[in-house]
């Protein structure tokens, strides 16, 4: 009876610690089921979260991309000339915005590119007026490789100095070098395909199929006058286009272009067939802040029409020193002689042009300057020229 008694009073404690004990699960468990749910609350809010940030950074870095990846820049001129023809007994004083230039570029992706120039030139252009609007760059550009980049377009060519880079703060003088402008011809550009190889370090060479110069009859062959400048170009005749650059040595730039045409007059009926050949040379040294440019042209034309004329021959050098006083002042003078006459040994047709001045550099990217120019030779000429040009 005791041992019975005994034995219920342990079920009784038993049952009673066991109903005890699923209480508490219960009540845990409701516990853990409301973390779970406050847990699962919070991960969605996380979720939704990280959603909006990465919704924010994608808007970011698209815009920004758009942004980085087109870009506008140009540059202009605007000058004042004070020279006196003494051989015609005339004066010319005029202002002139000689250009008015944009740029506009933009990035598909880091090997592909597109860029382009268009400018106005002496402020007023159409019918009647002095000025020109023309597109002197347009053209994609594309990196193959490290060693290889193609241009296909509009683009400048590959020759001279100041061609491929004319912005008013990169150079000395109110007016680009005569020789350039009248032996070269700059600024020149023509359609077609270029190809630059990096063969090796400071070693670049350039080649280009593109337009040629036309000089129909009654141009008398001044190359100048043979630039198409890709608006309906005659294209019967191709030009062939190399260059090489050394720029290894710290300071020095050489380079050599040769161009060939096989004929100025782009197969024009019952006119002399004219093949061309241009060589141009140049070397820019710097050391500290001095610095000296020289380049020599010429251009060989094998046409009788041309041999009569005394254009079978059209050449022409320049040599500049120049010093940066500081970042501010820079000083310069500069001896040009050229001849686009140069076969014709019966007449000195050879000019010769003094300029002496100085830049001043407002900013890096604002320049004014002023030189002093004295032409002699087969012309007779001075006066003084003062300018202002920026880039941005």
């Amino acid at each position: 009876m005791k041992k019975t008694l005994l034995a219920t009073a342990l079920l009784g404690m038993f049952v009673s610690q066991t109903a005890a004990a699923s209480e508490e699960t219960q009540e845990l468990r409701k516990i853990i089921e409301q973390q779970q749910k406050v847990l699962k609350d919070l991960e969605k809010r996380l979720e939704q979260t990280e959603q909006r940030v990465e919704k924010t950074a994608d808007v970011v870095e698209s815009t920004a991309s758009s942004k980085s990846a087109t870009t506008i820049g140009g540059y202009g001129e605007l000058h004042y000339n004070n020279i006196s023809d003494n051989l015609k007994n005339t004066d010319k004083k005029e202002f002139d915005f000689h250009r008015f230039v944009l740029f506009v570029g933009h990035e598909f992706n880091s090997t592909t590119r597109f860029f382009s120039e268009l400018e106005v030139e002496h402020s007023i252009a159409g019918e009647g007026k002095k000025g020109e609007v023309e597109l002197e760059q347009a053209y994609i550009e594309h990196d193959f490789n490290d060693m290889l980049t193609g241009k296909a377009g509009l683009f400048l060519m590959p020759v001279g100095i100041i061609n491929e880079t004319h912005e008013p703060t990169t150079f000395y003088g109110v007016e680009r070098n005569p020789v350039e402008k009248d032996i070269i011809p700059a600024t020149w550009w023509e359609g077609g395909l270029n190809l630059n190889i990096k063969a090796a370090p400071g070693v670049a060479f350039d080649t280009a199929v593109t337009s040629g110069l036309y000089i129909p009859q009654g141009k008398e062959y001044k190359i100048r006058d043979g630039r198409q400048k890709v608006s309906e170009a005659k294209g019967e005749d191709l030009a062939y286009t190399g260059r090489v650059k050394y720029t290894a040595v710290p300071g020095l730039e050489l380079a050599a272009t040769v161009q060939y045409q096989s004929d100025l007059t782009q197969g024009e009926a019952g006119v002399d067939t004219a093949s061309a050949t241009l060589v141009s040379a140049h070397a820019i040294y710097n050391i500290e802040n001095f610095t000296v440019k020289a380049l020599y042209a010429q251009w060989n034309i094998d046409g009788k029409e041309a041999e009569a004329l005394g254009r079978d021959k059209q050449n022409g050098f320049y040599i500049e020193p120049s010093y940066r006083i500081n970042d501010q002042f820079g000083v310069f003078a500069r001896y040009n002689e050229w001849d686009n006459n140069a076969g014709d040994n019966a007449a000195d047709t050879k000019k010769k042009q003094t300029n002496v001045g100085v830049n001043y550099w407002l900013h890096e990217n604002v320049v004014f300057k002023a030189d002093y120019e004295n032409i002699g030779g087969a012309a007779d000429s001075d006066g003084f020229n003062l300018g202002v040009g920026y880039q941005f």
